[in-house]
């Protein structure tokens, strides 16, 4: 039995409860009364500090910022209110999207200083505010969490965190021309009473909650097979927000890291050389800070990891002569790190086919970067990369290159049937006499049906038939009229002649059109059990009165997810190791030549969780469960309409899914990402985010 708050970390998360709708009401109904008495502290804050201030300047400027205040009370608190009114009403959408990194090196780069300045400016806010609030949003935010539907905190989706009340107040006052000045004044001097009342807030919702009923979610927590407590960041490697900073660190601010990226040099002679300095200095802490992150991300083995920090003094050194070489995801010592990283994601033991000759390279790669000689450093790594490439090329066997080439090939032909049968089956439903059809004969005509169709209308374009008369898709679709026709009792009863002469040819056609894509005839007996039932009731009823009109049903047709459904040839899947979502794990096709991951599958990382098949990235690596094994995949190719996913293996093999295969397999929690993005880009990121907090410390 897990201890409280230990609970399954990898369960797909649930409807929001009605007490989130309310409970949101409830902030804003709260927001309303503590905003104006806390404008009316600030207020008073700044008079203090003004009469107690020496500096002229200092005084002057804080006699403009509570002058601000009281002029604009009533506004400010408006706009506030308004702005978190706006925040609010976005949550549901908000919570089903993808978490994505509070600041990212690519966002810095393109920031102009204001925005720069801006984010420091909440970066302060938030963390004064936080020291007077964390305990009370904690638990606020484990009850909220179970109110939005997850089964575990996720306080980066809590609508009513700290940093959106720093944001909204801050484009409030943007909004009323409040002087940057006079606005950096209200912040500094409000965050301490803004933490004071969103605690006094969080207590209230909190309680409000429980009085609901509602109980606090669990943390990202799960249990390892010796019943050892396994965090997130043990699973992912440090973070590197945590923990002392040393001088170095700390030098590393978000304006510095911001000049580095940008190259500002502005100055005269004496400046630049203290600039080139610094640059040197800040590339590299980057270096150092992006290589202790990677280091200890466990996604990668120890053995890659290790190998990884032998690389440090060459990207160092690198650094001194292009301090933004990494910033530059054409600069090939990032093109370099990146390939090596990405290929690493693919091994998940020192056991896996194809690892043993990853690490030689990568050996080679560490030898050749770290040896004298008169060659330059930065004329390296091109090289290193070719060779790489060359190598991850002949770790995958030629046939499974051509296999996977043609696999893609099959399935966009199958995409393009499947899109075109859509068309076709509305085509059909769009006749005068589909609707009075009985249901089955709809479903039938609008699934498999418009497959049969679809695949001729293909044929016929890709290989015009040579010889005269009607074309096959024509004659697919002629039958229509009788079949349509002789489903209906009113009708077929009042002519027992035309029904004997169609029936034969009729059944016929339907059963060419069926082999002719290969389509099981056990998926379709109920329903040749349901039309001859239908021409025998039609041919029993020897009067018109007895055969009262079939009444208009709606068309669930159009809502049956079965119309939807791809089919494939028996050939097209066997081409794409085509893996059936609607069969028994055991006759899956599978990775046959994979070892599975040594591990267990409850061990891995609780955001890995996925929601569906269109949170998924060509490029990303997954663990697939399969047979009690997990493991490693990535998805290869993706098809233009989303509707088809082919994923491989380091090794070349390859297994195609359908969308709703996918969506199934996340259901069921038997597909989870390992990294949708680069190793690289998460390490920068995490730098960018530590430059972040260093500023709001200043």
């Amino acid at each position: 039995m897990p201890p409280p708050f230990v609970v399954d970390a990898f369960a797909m998360p649930n409807s929001p409860l009605p007490a989130l709708d309310l409970c949101l009401k409830e902030a804003l109904d709260q927001c309303r009364q503590w905003i104006p008495a806390w404008i009316d502290r600030v207020h008073g804050l700044l008079r203090e500090r003004e009469l107690a201030q020496t500096q002229v300047h200092e005084r002057q400027a804080l006699l403009e910022a509570h002058q601000s205040v009281h002029r604009q009370r009533d506004a400010v608190a408006r706009h506030w209110l308004s702005a978190l009114a706006d925040r609010l009403e976005q949550a549901p959408a908000a919570s089903a999207q993808a978490r994505k990194p509070a600041l990212s090196l690519d966002e810095l780069e393109l920031m102009g200083d204001d925005q720069v300045h801006e984010r420091v400016e909440i970066a302060r806010a938030q963390q004064t505010a936080m020291l007077s609030a964390d305990d009370a949003f904690n638990e606020f935010t484990a009850r909220l969490s179970t109110a939005q539907g997850f089964k575990v905190v996720n306080a980066e989706l809590n609508p009513l965190r700290v940093q959106v009340f720093v944001e909204t107040l801050l484009s409030s006052l943007k909004g009323l021309d409040v002087t940057p000045a006079a606005r950096a004044r209200w912040l500094r001097v409000g965050a301490t009473p803004l933490g004071e009342s969103l605690d006094v807030l969080y207590r209230h919702l909190s309680a409000w909650l429980n009085a609901q009923g509602v109980q606090p979610a669990g943390y990202a927590v799960v249990m390892a097979p010796e019943s050892r407590a396994v965090v997130e960041e043990e699973l992912m490697g440090q973070d590197l927000l945590e923990g002392p900073m040393s001088d170095q660190e700390a030098l590393l601010t978000l304006d510095h890291l911001h000049r580095l990226l940008v190259g500002d040099t502005e100055g005269g002679e004496g400046a630049r050389r203290a600039n080139d300095a610094m640059t040197r200095a800040l590339a590299g802490e980057v270096v150092t800070l992006m290589m202790q992150r990677i280091a200890t991300d466990k996604r990668l083995l120890k053995p890659v990891r290790g190998h990884l920090q032998e690389m440090k003094p060459a990207l160092l050194e690198l650094a001194t002569s292009n301090p933004r070489f990494f910033a530059d995801r054409n600069n090939p010592a990032r093109r370099l790190l990146d390939a090596v990283t990405a290929r690493s994601l693919a091994f998940t033991s020192e056991q896996d086919e194809g690892y043993s000759g990853f690490l030689q390279e990568l050996r080679h790669v560490v030898y050749e970067l770290r040896r004298p000689g008169k060659t330059d450093l930065a004329d390296r790594f091109p090289t290193l990369l070719d060779q790489l490439r060359q190598s991850e090329d002949r770790a995958v066997p030629r046939g499974e290159r051509e296999a996977r080439g043609r696999a893609v090939q099959t399935l966009v032909k199958v995409e393009q049937r499947k899109l075109l049968a859509e068309k076709i089956a509305n085509e059909f439903r769009a006749r005068p006499d589909y609707p009075r059809t009985p249901g089955p004969v709809r479903r039938f005509l609008t699934g498999v049906w418009a497959q049969v169709v679809a695949k001729a209308r293909i044929d016929e374009a890709d290989n015009p038939p040579l010889t005269s008369g009607d074309p096959t898709s024509k004659r697919y679709v002629d039958i229509l009229s009788d079949l349509l026709w002789s489903s209906q009792l009113a009708l077929a009863s009042q002519n027992r002649p035309r029904l004997v002469r169609i029936i034969p040819p009729v059944l016929r056609t339907l059963r060419e059109g069926l082999d002719a894509i290969d389509y099981p005839r056990d998926k379709v007996e109920a329903f040749f059990q349901t039309l001859m039932g239908l021409h025998e009731a039609a041919y029993k009823t020897q009067r018109s009165s007895e055969a009262a009109p079939a009444p208009t049903e709606v068309d669930a047709s159009v809502f049956n997810p079965d119309d939807a459904e791809l089919w494939m040839r028996q050939h097209e899947a066997k081409a794409t190791n085509f893996y059936d979502d609607s069969l028994p794990e055991t006759t899956q096709p599978g990775f046959a030549a994979t070892q599975p991951m040594q591990r267990e599958w409850v061990d891995i990382k609780a955001g890995m969780v996925l929601r569906d098949a269109t949170s998924l990235a060509v490029g990303s690596w997954f663990d697939l469960y399969q047979e009690g094994q997990a493991l490693r995949v990535q998805l290869t190719w993706a098809s233009p309409h989303g509707t088809l996913f082919l994923f491989g293996t380091a090794s070349g093999k390859s297994m195609s899914m359908t969308r709703r295969g996918v969506d199934r397999l996340i259901e069921q929690d038997k597909l989870r990402v390992v990294a949708d993005h680069s190793v690289v880009d998460e390490a920068l990121d995490a730098v960018a985010q530590q430059a972040l907090k260093n500023s709001g410390k200043r």
